[in-house]
C-alpha cells in the first residue's frame, strides 16, 4: 500500500497550477508542487532582445508534428512560474455571455456562470495586483483620430498586472510584454503566489522535476493517487492536480488512461486532447510620420461590437521590438527608422471549438488544429482585420499585418475541457476528471470557451475556484488540522 506522503501534488507551476498551490497550501494542506523547468535567472537575461525574441534562448525546443506531419515547435516556456513570467500581464475576466453555449459559432458552454468565478477573479486581481495605467500621448492620439464622431471602435483601461513604480524603470517597461522581470514589476505566478509560501513548512515547490507517468492506487485504476518521475522517483498524495498546460496535461492524462485500459472504459476518455483553442492571432504593424514614444503602451483594450468575438490591444513593444518584427530583407537603417514611427497592435478572435482540433500524444506529439475547421471565426477575423486596418488607415497609419501560426501557443486552451456530462467533456464543474477519483485539472486545457480576451486571469481564478473547494472538503474532514492560522493567512 502506498503511504501518502502530501495532501496533494500539483503538477505545473503557470496561472492555475500556482493559483491552485497558493490556496490549497494556505487552507493548511501539505503540497508538493512540481514544475518541469527550473527558476529563471536573474541577471538579465530575460530582458535582453537578442537572447529573448531573436534566439529563443528560453523557449522549449520539444519537436512536434501538425496534422499533415509537417515539423512545428510550439512556443512553449518550461520554468517556475511557466508562460506567466513571459505574459503580457493582461489579465481580463471574461464576460457574461462568453460562459454561455453559441452554436452558431461553434462555442459549447461553461458549467458555471460567470457569478460562480466573480469571486475568484476578484482574489486573483488582489494577489496579483492588477492596475489601470494611464493611456500615453501616442496612444491617446491614434484613438483620437480612430474614435471620430460615429466611430463603432469603443476603448477602455486595460488592467494590467504591473507593479506601478514600473513606470520608474524604463527597461523593465519597455520590456515586459514577452519578456520576464528582474525587478519583480509583473504581477505572475512566482512573484505574487508562490513566494508568498516560501515560509511554509507545509509547501513543497520541486523544480526540474519532470512527471512522466500518474500512479492509480492499486487494484483501482480509475483512482489516481500519485506520480512518477523522469528520474525514478515517486510521490503519493489523495488529490492529483493537473496543471502542466493544455498541450502536455491531455498527454499525461492520455498515456494513464491508455496503460490501464481506462481509454475503452470512460465515456470522457474519447475527448481527450480535442477541442484544442488557439484563439486567431494577428500582429498589426502600424506606421504614421512622428516618431513614438510612448513607454508602457499596452495601456488600452479596443472592441468593436460589429465583431463580438474580437478584441485589440496595443502591444507592450518599443521601437527596438517592432523592429524585430519587420522583414529582415529591408536595410537596417530603414527598418529602425519605420519602426520608430510605429505602433504595434494584437488582434484576436475566439476561435470556437471543433472535436477535429486536437492534441495526440507520441513520439513526436502532434499538434492537429486547423482553422478551416472553424469557418465563423476565421470570416469574422478576417473582416475585422480588414476593418481595423482600414479604420487605421483613415487616422493616418499606414498598416501592415501577419497571421500568427501554429508555433504561437501563448493562449494554447481546451483540450480537457469542462463540461457537465463525459459525454461531451473531459472535467466536471468542480475540476475532477469525469468517471475518475482524485484527479484534478486546473489549468486552461479545462476551458470550453477561450473569449475574445487573454485567458490567464480565468485560469487563475479557476484554479482558486477548484482548490478552495478541496480545501473547504479537507477541513470538514480534519479540523483540528486546518485550523491554526491557516484561514487568517488565506485572507489577508
Amino acid at each position: 500500500m502506498n503511504v501518502p506522503q502530501y495532501d496533494a501534488i500539483v503538477i505545473g507551476s503557470g496561472a492555475g497550477g500556482a493559483a491552485a498551490a497558493y490556496r490549497l497550501a494556505s487552507g493548511g494542506m501539505r503540497v508538493l508542487l512540481l514544475e518541469k523547468g527550473h527558476h529563471l535567472p536573474n541577471d538579465g537575461s530575460t530582458l535582453d532582445v537578442r537572447r529573448v525574441v531573436r534566439d529563443g534562448q528560453y523557449l522549449s525546443r520539444e519537436p512536434w508534428l501538425d496534422g499533415h506531419g509537417n515539423s512545428i515547435t510550439p512556443e512553449e516556456h518550461f520554468n517556475v512560474g511557466g508562460k506567466t513570467k513571459w505574459y503580457g500581464a493582461a489579465l481580463l475576466r471574461f464576460n457574461t455571455r462568453e460562459f454561455l453555449p453559441e452554436a452558431a459559432y461553434a462555442c459549447p458552454g461553461w458549467p458555471i456562470s460567470l457569478n460562480d468565478l466573480t469571486p475568484y477573479y476578484e482574489q486573483a486581481e488582489r494577489l496579483l495586483g492588477v492596475r489601470p495605467f494611464a493611456c500615453e500621448p501616442d496612444l491617446a492620439a491614434i484613438l483620437d483620430r480612430l474614435q471620430a464622431a460615429g466611430s463603432a471602435w469603443q476603448s477602455s483601461a486595460m488592467p494590467l498586472g504591473l507593479s506601478a513604480d514600473i513606470v520608474n524603470h524604463p527597461n523593465e517597461a519597455a520590456h515586459f510584454d514577452g519578456f520576464a522581470s528582474v525587478k519583480s514589476l509583473k504581477g505572475e505566478a512566482e512573484t505574487s503566489l508562490l513566494s508568498q509560501l516560501q515560509a511554509r513548512t507545509n509547501f513543497t515547490l520541486l523544480p526540474d522535476a519532470e512527471v512522466e507517468a500518474l500512479l492509480g492506487h492499486p487494484g483501482s485504476p480509475a483512482t489516481v493517487s500519485g506520480v512518477r518521475l523522469r528520474d525514478g522517483r515517486t510521490f503519493y498524495a489523495p488529490r492529483i492536480l493537473l496543471a502542466a498546460g493544455a498541450l502536455h496535461s491531455p498527454r499525461l492524462l492520455s498515456r494513464y488512461l491508455s496503460e490501464t485500459g481506462l481509454d475503452s472504459v470512460l465515456p470522457a476518455a474519447a475527448l481527450v486532447g480535442r477541442y484544442v483553442k488557439l484563439h486567431l492571432l494577428t500582429a498589426m504593424v502600424s506606421v504614421s510620420l512622428g516618431i513614438k514614444t510612448d513607454l508602457i503602451r499596452k495601456t488600452t483594450i479596443l472592441i468593436n461590437e460589429r465583431f463580438p468575438h474580437s478584441s485589440i490591444q496595443p502591444l507592450g513593444f518599443d521601437g527596438a521590438l517592432i523592429e524585430t518584427l519587420m522583414p529582415r530583407l529591408l536595410p537596417r537603417a530603414l527598418r529602425r527608422a519605420v519602426a520608430q514611427r510605429a505602433y504595434g497592435f494584437f488582434l484576436q478572435t475566439e476561435d470556437g471549438s471543433d472535436v477535429g482540433n486536437r492534441v495526440r500524444p507520441g513520439t513526436p506529439p502532434v499538434l492537429d488544429y486547423d482553422d478551416a475547421r472553424l469557418p465563423a471565426a476565421v470570416l469574422e477575423h478576417r473582416r475585422f482585420t480588414r476593418a481595423f486596418r482600414a479604420a487605421l488607415l483613415k487616422a493616418g497609419l499606414m498598416s501592415f499585418t501577419k497571421r500568427i501560426g501554429l508555433n504561437g501557443t501563448a493562449h494554447v486552451c481546451g483540450s480537457l475541457v469542462c463540461g457537465r456530462s463525459p459525454a461531451d467533456s473531459v472535467v466536471d464543474a468542480s475540476g475532477e476528471v469525469h468517471g475518475m477519483t482524485g484527479l484534478y485539472v486546473v489549468d486552461g486545457s479545462v476551458l470550453p470557451r477561450s473569449s475574445r480576451v487573454n485567458p490567464s486571469l480565468t485560469i487563475y481564478a479557476w484554479g482558486l475556484k477548484v482548490a478552495d473547494a478541496l480545501v473547504r472538503r479537507f477541513q470538514l474532514e480534519r479540523p483540528a488540522l486546518s485550523q491554526v492560522g491557516t484561514e487568517a493567512a488565506y485572507v489577508a
